[in-house]
């Protein structure tokens, strides 16, 4: 008798790393509301408190010379960027708690925590935001908002879209 040996492992438990999936994009979702409300109840989305951060970090932060360059024109436009800043926050945060556009959402998310984490270098401990940053893009790839959220609903119609 011959027993046949699989190479390739089968996903096991592929609704439990789901639910996984689905509990960390509402996680770093009720981050990004959180940090909304937080900043906005220190008045950092003012243009005055908005440079006021960016400034400390470009004197502080042990970010490359070309990133502080950006962050000077960054500050320098404070009056639009920090509503921009505000309103991507908020954005961000609903839409991964809703789970709607997900793959988007965790992309944009993953990119703005990693600007983050490069602004903020030598200020904070590095792990601050690297796991946040590394999970959005693990979101994006796993096609997080198809578990608990809008994007299930979405899939159902088109379920071959990139967008969830």
């Amino acid at each position: 008798m011959t027993t046949s040996v699989n190479p390739i492992p089968e996903v096991v438990n592929g609704p439990q790393a789901a639910i996984g999936l689905a509990l960390v994009r509402v996680t770093i979702g009720a981050e990004f509301v959180w940090v909304f409300f937080e900043n906005l109840g220190k008045g950092a989305y003012t243009p005055a408190g908005y440079a006021g951060v960016i400034n400390y970090y470009i004197k502080a932060s042990h970010s490359p010379a070309v990133w502080k360059w950006f962050m000077a024109l960054i500050s320098s436009h404070a009056a639009v960027v920090a509503p921009l800043q505000a309103a991507t926050e908020i954005s961000l945060g609903v839409l991964l708690i809703i789970g709607l556009f997900t793959r988007p959402a965790a992309l944009v998310a993953f990119l703005f925590l990693g600007s983050l984490w490069v602004t903020e270098l030598g200020t904070s401990w590095i792990w601050e935001l690297l796991p946040s940053t590394l999970a959005s893009l693990g979101l994006a790839i796993g096609r997080a908002g198809r578990t608990w959220g809008v994007d299930a609903l979405l899939a159902r119609r088109n379920p071959s879209s990139p967008w969830w």
